[in-house]
């Protein structure tokens, strides 16, 4: 599991969850919420997603990875887009 900031258009950003489950395990994302109210509210991931957390050759979770696959450009990018006058229908 890496917790990541994910970019939120009303708050800046959120705490978000990338969770790995093993072969033969099974989990959902209402059993990780109900985990997590032992946290403090502020704590707690606004939003889970169950994809593989990749590693570097030591074991590390490589958190610039995950940044990019499920940062601003993912996640938000549309929502904060100005439209050029060259996109513009006329």
């Amino acid at each position: 599991m890496a917790v990541i900031g994910l970019p939120d258009k009303r708050l800046g950003e959120i705490t978000g969850a990338v969770i790995s489950i093993h072969d033969g395990m099974t989990c959902t994302e209402e059993e990780i919420m109900e985990f997590c109210k032992a946290l403090p509210r502020y704590k707690r991931p606004r939003k889970i997603i169950f994809a593989e957390v990749p590693r570097n050759a030591t074991g590390k979770i490589e958190k610039p990875l995950l940044r990019e696959r499920y940062g601003a450009a993912h996640l938000v990018a549309k929502q904060y887009e100005v439209p050029r006058k060259s996109d513009e229908v006329k």
